[in-house]
C-alpha cells in the first residue's frame, strides 16, 4: 500500500510517499515559495536528489508538479497517481470537534470551517493542500490527522483558562496543544523500548525545534502540554515569545503603536530566540555566536534551558510517577548541552544523565542517555510525524 503524506503551509508544501508494506520512504520533497517569485521544489528519492525551479501560483499547481515528479518516466517512482492508495494531510487545528484522525468528507470540510478562526493561517494553508489533492485525485481517500487530537484527553483543570466560563462556552477559548503527532509517535516508540503498552507508562515528552512543546503523558494519555489556544504559549521558541504576561500586549502595543493583530504577529515572528539574541532563530547560528562570546545569544539559550527544566519539574509533580523523559525534535535530538543542562542537578528527583554518552550520540538513532542507576530513564528518540500520519491514514482506509 502506498500512502502520500502532505503537510501544507502558507507558502510551502512538504510531501512524503510511503510504501507501507515496510514503512519505507519512496520519495519526499518540499515545494517552497508557493505564490511567490522564485518558487521551487526540492525532491529526493533513494538514488537521487534534485531541485526544480517551477512557477507555483497556488497549492493546486504545487500538487500538479509533485505528481509530475513522482510519475516522471526517468526519475519518477510510480507510473500513475492511481498507484497512491490514500493521502494523509496534517491539519494543525481540529478544535473541539475532532479528537482523532478522520476521513475527509464534505461534512468534515464544513466542520473544519467552524474551527478555522482558531488558527486562520494554518487552517487556510492545510485546507489548500487538501483541495489541491482532491482536484487532482478526486476518487482517492483523503485523511486529516490533527496536531491537537492527541491532547483531547486533557482534563478541564488543565485546558481551561481563568476567563469567564460563558466566554469559554461561546468562543471555545481554551488550551488545545499542538505537536500531538510528534508526542504520540515518541510515546509509541518509548513503549516499544520498554516492552510495555502506552497505557502502562507515564512519560514527559520534550519536543524542541523552531517550535517547541513539552507534554505530560499519564497512562498513555496527554494530561497537560505547554502550547495553548495557539502554538504561541509555553516555551520560548525560535521566533515565538512563549509564556508572557498578557498585559505586555497592551503595554508594548501602546509604546510601539501596534494594534492587537500586529502585536500577535510581533510575538509570533519577531521574538523568542531571535528577539532575545538579536542573532538568529537557528540554533546552529546561535551556538556559533555563543562560541564567539555573544552574551545575548547565551541568554537566549539559558532562557530556553530554564523553561524546559521548569516545565519538566512541574510535569513531574502533575504525573506523580515518571518512567521516562524523552527528547525529540531538531534541537532536542541534536543539542547535547541543552539536554544535559536541562536535567542538571536533578539527581534528587531520580534523574541521572550519562554525560559521556549524551555528548557522543550518533545522529538519527534511538539512545538511552541516563545512567543504569537513574530511577527515571531518559531517551533521545528522533520523531517521525509523517510516518505516524501515514499509519493513521492506512488504518482508517482499511476500516
Amino acid at each position: 500500500m502506498k500512502i502520500l503524506v502532505v503537510n501544507a503551509g502558507s507558502s510551502s508544501l512538504k510531501f512524503q510517499l510511503f510504501d507501507m508494506d515496510n514503512e519505507s520512504v519512496i520519495a519526499k520533497g518540499n515545494c517552497e515559495k508557493i505564490g511567490l517569485e522564485g518558487s521551487f521544489i526540492g525532491y529526493k528519492t533513494k538514488g537521487d536528489k534534485k531541485e526544480v525551479q517551477v512557477k507555483m501560483p497556488d497549492h493546486k499547481v504545487a500538487m500538479e508538479n509533485v505528481f509530475k515528479l513522482l510519475t516522471d518516466k526517468n526519475e519518477g517512482v510510480i507510473k500513475d497517481v492511481s498507484e497512491i492508495d490514500a493521502v494523509g494531510h496534517r491539519f494543525v487545528q481540529g478544535g473541539w470537534l475532532f479528537s482523532q484522525s478522520t476521513l475527509m468528507t464534505d461534512k468534515t470540510v464544513e466542520l473544519l470551517d467552524q474551527v478555522s478562526d482558531l488558527s486562520p493561517l494554518h487552517a487556510h494553508a492545510n485546507m489548500a493542500g487538501y483541495k489541491g489533492c482532491v482536484a487532482l485525485m478526486p476518487n482517492t481517500p483523503q485523511v486529516a490527522v490533527f496536531d491537537t487530537s492527541f491532547h483531547a484527553t486533557m482534563p478541564p483543570k488543565a485546558y481551561m483558562y481563568g476567563i469567564k466560563y460563558e466566554d469559554y462556552e461561546q468562543y471555545h477559548v481554551r488550551k488545545y496543544g499542538f505537536h500531538g503527532t510528534s508526542h504520540r509517535y515518541v510515546l509509541g516508540q518509548t513503549a516499544k523500548l520498554l516492552g510495555k503498552k502506552p497505557e502502562e507508562i507515564n512519560i514527559i515528552t520534550v519536543h524542541l525545534g523552531n517550535g517547541s512543546s513539552i507534554t505530560a503523558i499519564k497512562n498513555g494519555q496527554s494530561v497537560d502540554t505547554t502550547m495553548g489556544l495557539t502554538p504561541l504559549e509555553g516555551l520560548i521558541m525560535g521566533t515565538r515569545s512563549g509564556d508572557i504576561d498578557p498585559t505586555v500586549v497592551s503595554f508594548l502595543g501602546h509604546k510601539k503603536n501596534m494594534d492587537a493583530d500586529q502585536m500577535v504577529n510581533y510575538l509570533n515572528k519577531q521574538c523568542g530566540i531571535l528577539g532575545v539574541s538579536g542573532v538568529s532563530s537557528d540554533m546552529r547560528e546561535l551556538n556559533s555566536a555563543i562560541e564567539q562570546g555573544n552574551s545575548r545569544a547565551r541568554l537566549a539559550l539559558d532562557m530556553l534551558i530554564y523553561r524546559v527544566k521548569k516545565y519538566i519539574g512541574s510535569y513531574m509533580a502533575v504525573l506523580g510517577k515518571v518512567d521516562v523523559i524523552v527528547f525529540t525534535g531538531g534541537i532536542g535530538e541534536n543539542q547535547e548541552d541543552l539536554r544535559e543542562d536541562a536535567l542538571k542537578d536533578m539527581e534528587n528527583y531520580g534523574i541521572v544523565i550519562d554525560v559521556e554518552k549524551n555528548n557522543h550520540l550518533p545522529r538519527g538513532t534511538v539512545e538511552e542517555i541516563s545512567t543504569k542507576d537513574s530511577k527515571i530513564k531518559v531517551f533521545r528518540i528522533p520523531t517521525d510525524e509523517e510516518l505516524l500520519i501515514a499509519r493513521d491514514t492506512m488504518s482508517l482506509i482499511k476500516k
